[in-house]
This record gives structure tokens, sequence and C-alpha cells, in this order.
């Protein structure tokens, strides 16, 4: 690729030629000095490689190399005279992650640097049998002396028997085909998401009933405990809503879109998860009768509950971590979904976010626990079933209130990972419901006055044991 260049001094008064080398064949063309245009290169079955004029048959040719006209003008601006097309055969992966597809990469080489182009360089790839194998487009990023394969600048359009690489670059590409990796079982896979649509579907209509009753009912009546908790329906319904819409964003192929919905639901799960530990704070400071008289208390936990996983989100939208994740089953099927698709990315944001939530959380819930089991009034001499009724739907709306659910989901692994999995699914299906009813019964016996402990305490237990921790 080094001697290309030296290639169109040989040109003449040619505009184009073959190049030549052993196994390797491309073709080389001139660039006009005004008014560029695309081009487009087609390589036969047997490797000949040939500019193509402007009608031309894509069944005459098993691969197309389209270059934009917005290359071929930031090439001649860039003192660029050319551009060559080279196919590598005999390509081997170093590594057993998977193997290039026909053993090639192919090299494009314009005489100057290309890159965040507007309008992609396609390399396309038509009727390929890919047995079953995932098609990753990869780039070489020319740093160091051993080829470094990566997928930055490039997206793999993967449709209709064809594949084709979207790069915004120019550099050698290879399509590297990998096995099928089996996430989960095809019926685990049907179950768990008949059970989560239903659940989430479920959740937003009691969310949704929770947030009309607020608004138009018990807003002017509700106690700084009750204000949290809302914050926290708000954040659930939104999460519930652009996880069932995700599905259908991501089918769409609009890698925009689905880059807002990843951000979106990202966001909104790092938000219930922030107001779990609000929940957990304020439920703190009244167990220990710290004052909750702070100035501007309110605003300083609206702002911590959603500017906290704002910073988070627009982190990662500048490292440009959203992208399109696919889960695959055993039979061979796949959903996609958009997402953060590094594994190292979504474990040590999400899960350690959650590890910090969790934490705190499961010490207030221990600590309440406590309060409400163990410290019972002293002329209490016996629990009645009633009594016994009331604490147990206590302790459950606690765990549901700090968000320990979710544990199933973060903190699972090995032969315990489906399991967990249909856990979390069933147990957050309903938190939506049990959340209202949580809402509705400590709503009810809310007091006018939400600056004393009782009031602001309403919501994290139940009208038998509220006033037991704070006596």
């Amino acid at each position: 690729m080094n001697i290309i260049s030296a290639l169109v001094e040989k040109l003449g008064d040619s505009t184009s030629a073959g190049i030549s080398s052993g196994d390797i064949k491309g073709v080389i063309t001139k660039l006009a000095t005004k008014e560029q245009s695309s081009i487009s290169v087609g390589v036969t079955t047997r490797d000949d490689v040939k500019i193509l004029e402007k009608k031309y048959s894509e069944t005459d040719y098993s691969r197309l190399v389209h270059i934009p006209k917005e290359a071929s003008g930031m090439a001649v601006k860039r003192n660029g005279s050319f551009a060559a097309v080279v196919v590598f055969p005999g390509v081997r992966r170093e590594d057993s992650s998977g193997t290039f597809l026909n053993n090639e990469m192919i090299g494009i080489e314009m005489g100057a640097a290309i890159s965040n182009l507007s309008k992609t360089i396609d390399i396309q790839y038509n009727v390929m049998d890919k047995n079953g194998s995932i098609a990753s487009c990869m780039s070489w990023d020319g740093k160091g002396k051993q080829a470094n394969w990566t997928t930055d600048g490039c997206e793999t359009n993967d449709k209709n028997g064809s594949i084709t690489c979207q790069c915004s670059h120019l550099t050698f590409f290879a399509i590297l085909m990998s096995p099928v990796p089996q996430n989960i079982s095809s019926s685990d896979f049907k179950a768990l998401t008949y059970i989560t649509s239903i659940g989430c579907g479920m959740s937003m209509v009691f969310l949704a009933v929770a947030l009309f009753m607020h608004c138009l009912i018990r807003k002017g009546k509700a106690s700084d405990a009750t204000k949290i908790l809302i914050n926290l329906f708000v954040a659930m319904f939104t999460l519930n809503l652009s996880f069932l819409t995700n599905e259908s964003i991501a089918n769409l192929g609009n890698f925009g879109a689905c880059v807002a919905m990843a951000a979106t639901m990202h966001y909104t799960m790092l938000a219930t998860f922030t107001w779990f530990f609000m929940e957990a704070i304020h439920l703190y400071f009244n167990l220990w009768k710290l004052p909750t008289e702070i100035k501007h208390y309110l605003t300083k936990i609206y702002v911590a509950g959603w500017g906290t996983p704002a910073v988070v989100v627009i982190g990662l939208l500048a490292s440009r971590n959203y992208d399109y994740v696919v889960i695959h089953t055993d039979n061979g099927s796949s959903s996609k979904m958009c997402w953060i698709p590094d594994a190292a990315v979504h474990q040590g944001v999400n899960i350690g976010y959650y590890a910090i939530v969790f934490l705190f959380t499961f010490i207030v819930f221990i600590t309440t626990m406590r309060q409400i089991v163990i410290l019972k009034p002293k002329e209490e001499k016996a629990q009645n079933v009633s009594s016994i009724k009331k604490n147990s739907f206590s302790i459950i709306g606690l765990v549901l209130l700090l968000g320990l659910t979710w544990a199933f989901a973060f903190f699972s692994h090995g032969p315990l990972l489906i399991p967990s999995y249909y856990i979390f699914t069933i147990l957050n299906s309903f938190q939506g419901f049990f959340l209202f009813i949580y809402y509705y019964n400590s709503s009810k016996t809310a007091t006018g006055d939400r600056n004393t402990a009782a009031s602001s305490s309403s919501t994290a237990t139940s009208n038998t044991v509220m006033t037991s921790p704070y006596q």
C-alpha cells in the first residue's frame, strides 16, 4: 500500500489501472481535481477488481466498494490524487474469537488521511452463507507493528443475505465471523419476555393510577416522604415505558434513535436506583430523629435524585458507549435492543452504581427491621395475628421501597443466574402494584403536618408500626 502513490505516475494518460502482486489484486484510479464524484469498485468471484460505471448489476460481483463523493473531495483538498482498492487474501485471525470472512481483508487508500465522513464508505458482501456465525465489521487502527482490529468507526448492516460495512474512515477492513453465543435458552427467553411484558404493563397501570391520585387528589396534603415516593414512581414508570419500547426502536435500524433510546432507558434505570437511595436517606433521617428542617431540603433531594444519573449518562454519551445489543438463544433466534454493548462498562457502571445504593439501603432496611420487630413498644407483650400481618406488609413494602429485589438481577452468577432472572422478573412485575397499595395505605394515615417525624415517614411503615420506631 505504501508504493501505490508511486504507481500513479506510471499511469500516464490513463485514468485507472489494475494492480496485481501474487494473489493480491486491486485497482487504482486518478481523482479529478474538480467536480469530484463517487467511486464504485466491484470484485468478482475470481477476485478480479474493476472500476464500475454508473450502471451495473450487483449480481455480477461478490463484493462491492462504494466511496462517496465526500471522501474524494476531502482527499483532493489534502493533496490526495488517487483512490485505490486492494484485496488481500489469506488473512488469518490470530486469536480464537473467530475467522475473517473469505480469509481476506480489503484495503482502501486515497493518498491522504480520511476520517469522520458523514456519508460512509460502504463495503458490501453479497449472498454470503454465514453458517450460523455473527458478522462484525472490523478495521485496523494502523497503530503499532501488529494489526489491532477494532469495530470503531464501522457499523455492520446484515440483512437479506448480504453484509455491508459502513465505515467513516479509510484503512484495512475485514469481516469477523464469530460463533453465535448462547446467552439463554429459547424457552427461558420466551417465558421471561412474556412475564416482563405483562409485569411492566401492570406496574405502569398502578403507577399511573398513583400519580393520578397524587396530582388531582392528594398533592396538597402530601408529606415530604410521599413527594419523594412520587418521584420514585415517575422514574419507575418511565423505566418500564422505555423498556417496553426499546426493541421496537432497535428494530427501526436508526442508529441515532437507538442511542437516544439506550440513553433514556439507562437514565431512567439509574434514576430509579437513585430514588431508592433518596428513600433510604429520608427514612434514615427519621429513624434516628435527625433534623429534617434542612434549608431547601426537598430541592436538594430533587437535584440529587435527577441530577446524579444525568452526569453518568452524559459521560457515557460523550464516550459513545451506547449501541445495539443482540441477545441470542440456543435455537439460533435473536432479539435486538439498544443498550451498552461493552460488558465491562455495563458491569462497572450499573453494578457499581447499584452496589452503592444496595449497601446503604440494606443497612437502612436492617435498622428499620430492628425497630419494627425487636424494639416493639413495651406495652405490646404479644403480637396478635393482625399485628403480624401488618408488620409483614411493612417488611414487604420496605423491600420494594428500597429496591432490594434488584440484587437478584445484578448479583447472581453461574447456575443461579437463570433462576435469579425469574425471581427478579416476577418480583419486579408486582413492584408497581405493591408500591401503589403501600402509597394508598400510607397516604391515608399521613397527617397534615409534614414536618413531624410521623408524617415524613408515613411511606416507610404501616399504620400499626408507624409510630413505634420513633417513640
